[in-house]
């Protein structure tokens, strides 16, 4: 069962992730997340951090043991983690690896409402999307290889999986592209008719509720 936290989001557990190694202030911790990607592993807002910090020392994740000052710049609190909060980290963790969660995209988001678009478009959106995705797996196996032998595996594998997730969505995408640059698309005659005949969406809604087959 998961546990209920009064701290529940993902920005924190990459806090909890860097501030393990010693105690250091808001504006380091934004540093050492920045320098070692987690912005993109995980879906961090950065302006809501110092809120985030606050929450996870109220609930006794992180403790204050001093603070610093640099010149005019205002006083910097400096966090350590507490033995609640290492804890935490592990369950946390275990959690995210062992249960799996449907988690919408953007992209899912879109494919559900793609009937409001021509099918030629969506063909022509589809080739920039594979193109983009195309690119953004050649960097991603450019930096893969160029850590090779640099670093543990151990500390990549967020890269290899984000890499294995791009391939598979762009091997659908080029499926279902294909589908529709070919014609074997289900409906794709109605789907062209719904936009060269200016159908109205409630009529086409009518029609899938009374489970009738489009024409």
């Amino acid at each position: 069962m998961a546990i209920k936290r009064k701290v529940n989001n993902l920005l924190a557990l990459a806090v909890l992730s860097v501030i393990v190694e010693r105690p250091m202030h808001r504006y380091e911790i934004a540093s050492k997340l920045k320098e070692r990607g987690k912005d993109r592993d995980m879906d961090i807002k950065w302006g809501s951090l110092y809120t985030v910090v606050q929450n996870m020392a109220k609930a006794g994740f992180l403790e204050e043991v001093g603070s610093e000052r640099e010149g005019a710049r205002p006083e910097r609190v400096i966090y350590r983690i507490t033995d609640v909060g290492r804890a935490e980290m592990r369950e946390w963790t275990t959690e995210l690896i062992a249960d799996p969660e449907l988690e919408a995209t953007r992209f899912t988001a879109g494919l559900s409402i793609l009937g409001v678009l021509p099918p030629e478009l969506v063909i022509e959106l589809l080739a920039r999307r594979i193109a983009t995705l195309e690119q953004t797996i050649g960097e991603i196996e450019r930096e893969l290889a160029a850590l090779a032998g640099a670093l543990p595996r151990l500390f990549t594998v967020e890269t290899e999986y984000s890499l294995a997730m791009l391939n598979a969505e762009v091997a659908w995408a080029r499926s279902f592209r294909a589908e529709l640059v070919d014609g074997d698309f289900p409906d794709l005659e109605f789907w062209r008719r719904m936009h060269a005949e200016n159908i109205d969406p409630a009529d086409v809604f009518a029609i899938v509720e009374r489970g009738e087959k489009p024409e």
